[in-house]
């Protein structure tokens, strides 16, 4: 059951709105009215989701959500305020909040913005085990007990202790964002936010702004400055998966970033600073785009000096065995006594 905490002075209305959403039992919803009860309760019992008005009786929304950072900064957090200004976004957004909504809310916005935020929660929190050959595997597994899937959990160990970026190379399907969330759970930037993006599903124009955000009059449609995920996540860690299919001229600023930790907006002159790690997750593609794309690609881990025995790990299943034992039990009981080796 996913638990949404909602600190808001209104208690009739939003509170209603909010239930609606989210309804029991798969949901369960808490109302509190002030920030001083908002910071008890996340104390008390941490909540999945926190929905957070900017301007409280007691305290303001900012003030109450640098507590609860304190405490928990993996809790994402999503401001809700009637106030239209872009100051309040920008600020909250550049703080590390998850996200900015107006009042009134929109339910299908709602129930999109959390949902997004439970599934960064869910790849947080849910721990990356390694699941052996007979067991029911569940999502969030590794699969396999032989000796190289061992050796794949001893280079995450090994590399998981040091505060480097890491390129991480498998086919489609072999479990690099396992390994990501592995290497995060296990790091020292395990208490803070985790982010997964897959580079491909996102459109090249639109990616650059989300990665690094922009100023306002970047270009057209850009009426506000707008804060990106290296900003927002400073200080935790971000996946960028698929990022051999990132343009050569984005992944050139990448490598800035990586040097310095610096960068700069789209259409913006000023430098601005962040603490984020790289993980990278790339799929080899046919071979002469491989050779193309996994030469910039490794220039990225080569500008923090990462040795490639520790930053790339490619996941080859070298018997299939365990594949059918795991995943041919839990089919049947699905399908029927159909399916068979």
């Amino acid at each position: 059951m996913a638990s949404v905490l909602l600190i808001d002075d209104d208690a009739i209305f939003l509170p209603e709105q909010v239930r609606r959403a989210f309804p029991a039992p798969r949901y369960s919803v808490s109302t509190v009215a002030t920030g001083a009860l908002g910071i008890s309760q996340v104390k008390a019992r941490a909540p999945d989701v926190v929905l957070l008005d900017l301007r409280l009786p007691d305290q303001s929304g900012l003030s109450v959500y640098e507590q609860i950072r304190e405490f928990d900064a993996r809790i994402p957090v999503i401001f809700i305020t009637a106030a239209k200004t872009a100051d309040t976004a920008i600020e909250a957004m550049r703080r590390g909040a998850f996200n900015y909504l107006h009042k009134p809310l929109e339910l299908e916005q709602l129930r999109a913005v959390v949902g997004e935020a439970l599934e960064v929660v869910g790849r947080m929190r849910s721990p990356v085990m390694l699941a052996e050959a007979g067991e029911d595997r569940a999502d969030g597994q590794f699969l396999g007990g032989s000796a190289l899937m061992l050796e794949v959990c001893k280079a995450i160990g090994r590399v998981s202790a040091q505060d480097v970026p890491v390129l991480i190379t498998g086919e489609s399907g072999t479990g690099k964002e396992l390994a990501a969330r592995a290497i995060y759970q296990h790091s020292a930037r395990a208490n803070r936010p985790f982010l997964a993006l897959n580079c491909a599903a996102i459109p090249e124009a639109l990616l650059e702004s989300e990665l690094f955000g922009h100023e306002r009059g970047a270009f057209t449609g850009a009426d506000r400055r707008r804060i990106g995920k290296f900003e927002q996540f400073t200080g935790g860690t971000i996946l960028l998966d698929e990022i051999g299919d990132m343009p050569m001229t984005l992944q050139a600023k990448i490598l800035r970033l990586l040097q310095e930790q610096t960068f700069q907006r789209v259409g913006g002159t000023e430098a601005v600073h962040t603490d984020v790690r790289v993980i990278a997750g790339h799929a080899p593609g046919p071979a002469r785009a491989r050779r193309r794309r996994q030469l910039s690609v490794r220039s990225l881990l080569q500008a923090r000096r990462v040795h490639d025995r520790l930053a790339s790990m490619r996941f080859v299943m070298s018997v299939p065995t365990p594949i059918t034992d795991v995943a041919l039990p839990r089919e049947s009981r699905e399908m029927g006594p159909r399916v068979m080796r």
